[in-house]
Formats: structure tokens, C-alpha cells, sequence
């Protein structure tokens, strides 16, 4: 069960670059705080790359990873975004919506059934988000009883965080396409130096000095990009140890660790009904797993 361990790791380290980013770089802009999770994060993961030598790919490889890249810078900006201006419990907990997407796309495009499990989790996911936005059923009737629903979309965190759950339903499908053609050992490493690349030419564009933002806060910087970096080393060591979708699920505590920060970090209100629905969520999120692996 070394992969569990890993797994966990890999959602500590997330929730932790999470909280330390939303404490410390505040007043970052989203490009910025891009910077700072991306390329920091990959150029303490470049020297991994001499003890796993990148090996010939066909083309075909750098086309996924073209097409990989716009999608994570944009979910990426938003995310952090959605982390710097919302408590975390109102928005990390929505990428567990993530495989809930990915679960409807596929019955949408490809007419796969949702299994009774994957219903069920898509339900428990459904549900904790609800009991997240409780707060907002007041009075009586029908009208109080669905308000939680559209409450939703008014918090812009939650939207932000929702879009992001879409893009991440898009790119965890293609980074299979990626994957096939090196081991997870080179990949991760390369994929990330990558995206901090692309990250710093992107961003740059017409704002040529905001690469100085990379030394402003070094000591915040090096440990937020080496939360990152740990996040992605077990990430993959983990998916070469157990099914991609096993691996995700308890990724998907992330949200939990997030909640907990939220509360003792800043002092977030609500944590028993907080951490209620976030573990109704991963549950959801573990369902819909074993229902597509079933």
C-alpha cells in the first residue's frame, strides 16, 4: 500500500502549497502566482531529469503535450485565483467535481452508462456541495430548500474552482495520451519544466519584467515550489504503483487538508459541516471510481 502513502503525501503537499500561497503571496497578481507554483516548481524538478533521460518519442507525444498546455496554464491561473480570493472551503471542494464531469462527458459523447456506484458517488458529490452552501436555505418552501443550489455560482471561488474541475475532467484524459510513450519518472519532471517555461514566456508576454517576481520572496517561493514539486514526484510514483483513477480519488483529500487549513490557518467558519460535506464529496469521488473500475 506504498501508493496510499503517496497518494496522501501528494494531497498534503497540494493543500500545503495551497494554504502557504494563499498566507503569505496575497497580494499577488494570477500571473504571478503562476509563476511562482510553475516555474519555480520546475526548475527544482529540471535536474531529475539526468537520472531519467528523456527518451525519442514520435510526434504524436509533443502534440498531446501542445495541446496539454494551454489547458493547465488556464486552470492553473484560475485555481489560484480562486485560492487567494475565496476561503478554501468554499473552493477547494469542488474539484471533486472533476471525475463527476469527466463521468457525464462520457455518458454524453460516448454513451457509456454510469454504473449504480458512479450514480451514487455523483449524488455524494452533488450533496456535499449543497451542505457547503447551507447556509443559505432560510425560511421555508421549495424556493429556501434549492437555494444552496444557485448559491454556487454567486461565489466567484466556487465558480472559479467549478471551471477549473472542467478543464482537469480535459486534461486528465489527455495526459493518459502523453503518458503511454515515457515512464512517469521523466514525465512528470519534463511535463512541469514545460509548463514553467511556458508559464514564464506566456505570462511575460507584454509584461517583460514580470519574471522579477520570481526573487521577490525567495524563502515563499522555494517552499511553495517545493510543495509543488513533491506534490508532482509522488503523483507520479504513485500512478506507477496503482490504476490512474485509485490514485486520483485519494488525491482528492486534498479538499479535507484544505478545509482543515482554512479553519486553523484563517479561521474559517463552519468546520464541522465543512469537513461533512468534504468527506461526503471523497466519498462521492471513491464510488464513481469503483463504479468505472467495476
Amino acid at each position: 500500500m506504498d501508493w496510499l502513502l503517496l497518494a496522501l503525501l501528494c494531497a498534503f503537499s497540494l493543500a500545503s502549497a495551497d494554504a502557504v500561497s494563499k498566507r503569505h503571496l496575497g497580494g499577488y497578481s494570477g500571473p504571478e502566482l503562476v509563476l511562482v507554483r510553475f516555474t519555480v516548481s520546475g526548475l527544482l524538478l529540471a535536474p531529475l531529469l539526468l537520472l531519467n533521460p528523456i527518451p525519442s518519442v514520435p510526434l504524436i507525444f509533443w502534440a498531446w503535450v501542445a495541446a496539454l498546455v494551454p489547458l493547465e496554464l488556464t486552470a492553473m491561473w484560475l485555481y489560484v485565483l480562486a485560492i487567494r480570493d475565496t476561503p478554501l472551503s468554499h473552493s477547494l471542494p469542488y474539484l471533486a467535481f472533476t471525475p463527476v464531469l469527466t463521468t457525464l462527458t462520457g455518458l454524453l459523447f460516448l454513451g457509456e452508462r454510469v454504473s449504480l456506484p458512479g450514480l451514487m458517488g455523483i449524488l455524494l458529490v452533488v450533496l456535499g456541495a449543497y451542505l457547503l452552501n447551507i447556509g443559505h436555505a432560510r425560511g421555508g418552501g421549495l424556493k429556501a430548500l434549492l437555494a444552496p443550489f444557485p448559491a454556487i455560482l454567486r461565489e466567484r471561488g466556487s465558480r472559479l474552482m467549478l471551471a477549473v474541475a472542467v478543464l482537469y475532467s480535459l486534461t486528465a484524459v489527455m495526459g493518459k495520451g502523453a503518458l503511454q510513450y515515457m515512464s512517469p519518472q521523466t514525465f512528470g519532471p519534463l511535463y512541469w519544466c514545460i509548463l514553467g517555461l511556458a508559464a514564464l514566456v506566456v505570462f511575460s508576454v507584454g509584461r517583460p519584467g514580470l519574471a522579477r517576481v520570481l526573487v521577490r520572496r525567495p524563502a515563499m517561493h522555494l517552499l511553495i515550489g517545493t510543495l509543488m514539486g513533491v506534490m508532482v514526484i509522488t503523483h507520479f510514483m504513485a500512478l506507477d504503483s496503482v490504476e490512474v483513477a485509485y490514485m486520483i480519488a485519494v488525491k482528492r483529500t486534498s479538499l479535507l487538508f484544505g478545509i482543515l487549513y482554512g479553519a486553523l490557518l484563517f479561521g474559517e467558519h463552519g468546520l464541522l459541516r465543512n469537513i461533512i460535506a468534504g468527506s461526503l464529496m471523497c466519498i462521492g469521488v471513491a464510488a464513481i471510481v469503483l463504479g468505472e473500475l467495476a
